[in-house]
């Protein structure tokens, strides 16, 4: 199977765990989690969200041609990997309170940064 229809895929489902996720934040964890460790896990739903439609983004990309593959396929990987860290992180952190959780969100940050730029290097050397 292709890479982008591999990307289709998990940014659909990312996306539709992030939805599940802020349901889940809304209905099922005010009232029992702190303010803070709310936030935090709406935060994780958040960025989960939006590096789902950037996956999906790339997968697009990578369909259309015109932009480098090599390029779109580092991003999507880096994004993929970024968001499940940095998410995951977050989620674990909001659910258990374990603070030392929210030391492993930079490296998911981190990640989603390269997938970023490697999106931008893509654009710009175009397909190659």
């Amino acid at each position: 199977m292709a890479l982008e229809r591999w990307f289709v895929g998990i940014a659909a489902g990312l996306g539709g765990t992030a939805v599940a996720a802020g349901a889940f934040a809304t209905h099922a964890l005010r009232g029992q989690l702190s303010d803070r460790l709310l936030t935090i896990f709406e935060t994780a739903a958040r960025y989960q969200m939006i590096h789902a439609l950037a996956l999906l983004g790339v997968a697009l990309a990578l369909g259309q041609g015109g932009l480098s593959p090599s390029w779109l396929g580092a991003a999507g990987w880096a994004l993929l990997v970024g968001t499940l860290i940095f998410s995951g992180s977050l989620y674990a952190l909001s659910l258990t309170g374990l603070t030392v959780l929210g030391a492993v969100a930079p490296i998911g940050g981190v990640a989603l940064i390269i997938g970023w730029g490697c999106l931008a290097v893509a654009a710009l050397v175009g397909a190659t």
